[in-house]
């Protein structure tokens, strides 16, 4: 594929992923966090394109040449970035990763991009839609408990 255009590799991208949940939920991580479709030297390196059948333009990515090149200090990386990738990586590609260093500093807006990808991976509903978060049900609950009492 010769575009460079983020939403059209996306889109190649999610045809290559489709129907494999893994893939799919990897792949999407990728394009959720924002950046490395926009970076000429992730996209014109780590992606293997082909055709469907049905002529549309399909794009794999090449989880292991990505993260060993990550490792090698030739993919330059925030710290965001890198966690993402690496996340991305495991979840579609099978790569290793230590969770305990790779979500360690992650931010709130990454965190949940990674657990709505953990969720599509396992085939559960995207938890980031229940709007009630784990600490407002708990309130709740002990504002129940005082009533009762």
């Amino acid at each position: 594929m010769t575009t460079t255009d983020p939403r059209r590799l996306a889109e190649a991208l999610i045809a290559c992923a489709s129907g494999i949940r893994c893939h799919e939920a990897g792949t999407g991580l990728l394009i959720d966090c924002g950046s490395w479709l926009h970076r000429e030297d992730f996209t014109s390196k780590f992606f293997t394109s082909g055709t469907s059948i049905s002529n549309g333009a399909l794009l794999a990515t090449d989880w292991e040449a990505a993260v060993t090149a990550l490792h090698a200090g030739e993919l330059p990386a925030s710290g965001g970035e890198r966690r993402m990738l690496l996340l991305a990586a495991s979840i579609a590609g099978g790569v290793p990763v230590s969770l305990s260093d790779t979500l360690t500093g992650i931010d709130l807006r990454n965190a949940s991009l990674v657990v709505s990808a953990v969720a599509h991976a396992a085939g559960l509903p995207d938890p980031s839609r229940n709007r009630q978060t784990a600490i407002e049900r708990l309130a709740s609950m002990f504002r129940a408990s005082d009533v009762l009492a």
